[in-house]
């Protein structure tokens, strides 16, 4: 059992579990980009990518994209979370248990008939909104430095720290505000 626990620890990594559920989230630290997160390659073009995670632990890359078989929104299950493994050959990959429920995994709740909260299950503090946009296609929303944009990328600074609490940096978030078309870039400390 030691050894399956420890097997299954080896393959995933994740943002920590917030303990405090009421703290607002960090004030951003810095918003421009740097060139350390231009190292990791971009996901290649999707109809149904929302945004993309990537971290410095690897190059592999987290996609979250609409799950919409067959045209129409899974109602029960609106996203659906994988790799692409640049570490590897590049192949596609499912989450595996922990990295779903502990770690990249997402909680969605309706809220009303095109709305879906959405939130981390490692850290929930931060909210994220499913809806249809002006364009009528469904895009994530989030808050980034005081406006609603549409959510592009998210890219996790990890430094040391353990499996279970890696010490983690910063989270920059990219998106792009609706009202301009303007890239939108937010440093917080989680």
């Amino acid at each position: 059992m030691k050894l399956l626990l420890l097997i299954s620890l080896t393959f995933c990594s994740y943002l920590p579990v917030n303990k405090v559920p009421d703290e607002p989230i960090a004030k951003p630290i810095l918003t421009t980009a740097t060139a350390e997160d231009d190292k990791f390659p971009p996901p290649p073009e999707s109809v149904s990518r929302l945004f993309y995670m990537q971290r410095t632990s690897n190059a592999n890359t987290l996609i979250y994209e609409l799950n919409a078989p067959y045209g129409r929104l899974d109602e029960d299950n609106p996203l659906h979370v994988y790799w692409i493994r640049n570490a590897e050959k590049g192949q596609k990959e499912e989450l595996n248990y922990i990295q779903r429920k502990f770690a990249y995994g997402l909680v969605t709740k309706k809220l009303t008939n095109d709305q879906y909260d959405v939130r981390f299950v490692s850290y929930k503090k931060f909210p994220l909104l499913l809806m249809k946009a002006n364009d009528g296609k469904y895009h994530i929303f989030a808050t980034i430095a005081q406006k609603q944009i549409v959510l592009n990328r998210i890219f996790v600074k990890i430094e040391g720290g353990s499996f279970w609490l890696p010490n983690i940096v910063y989270v920059e978030l990219k998106g792009t505000d609706q009202s301009t078309g303007r890239e939108i870039i937010e440093r917080f400390k989680p």
